[in-house]
């Protein structure tokens, strides 16, 4: 079974990957804080599926998504930090390799990347499809490492 790190690279590589074959294919515009954005979202998803046990990964995990509520907080996004500590949440509603580790957790979970946008600014899905498909691919690499596929 493989560690975090081996979670982490795969998502970076994996992410990365992706990410790089988008902008080369001119599916994405060369924008560092786009690309940045998409790459962090690709790993911190690699490590998601393991959120629901303790571990090194859950730690590292939850350190980044703590950070990144408490700046959503100072900045005054408070729909946004509840969104994301809800989101946080979700791996302690199941056991280990449970629902976590599934293909339909993979496409259901990243899917809040595409609707909350919409929800609350009117977003169309084509501004938003890159990062929830960064959020898959980084997932997927996880099952893949898993052996889940």
């Amino acid at each position: 079974m493989p560690g975090y790190k081996a979670h982490l690279t795969g998502g970076a590589v994996l992410g990365g990957g992706t990410i790089a074959a988008a902008v080369h294919f001119s599916y994405l515009p060369y924008d560092a804080w786009l690309l940045s954005a998409l790459f962090s979202i690709a790993v911190m998803a690699s490590l998601f599926p393991d959120t629901d046990t303790e571990s090194k990964g859950q730690n590292f995990f939850y350190s980044i998504m703590a950070i990144t509520d408490v700046l959503l907080i100072v900045n005054h996004y408070y729909q946004w930090a509840a969104i994301l500590g809800l989101f946080a949440m979700l791996p302690a509603l199941g056991k280990h390799r449970g629902w976590t580790h599934t293909w339909w957790a993979m496409l259901l979970v990243p899917v809040p990347l595409i609707a909350l946008p919409w929800i609350f600014f009117r977003e169309t899905w084509v501004v938003t499809l890159p990062f929830y498909l960064a959020a898959v691919v980084g997932y997927f690499s996880h099952l893949l490492l898993d052996r889940e596929f």
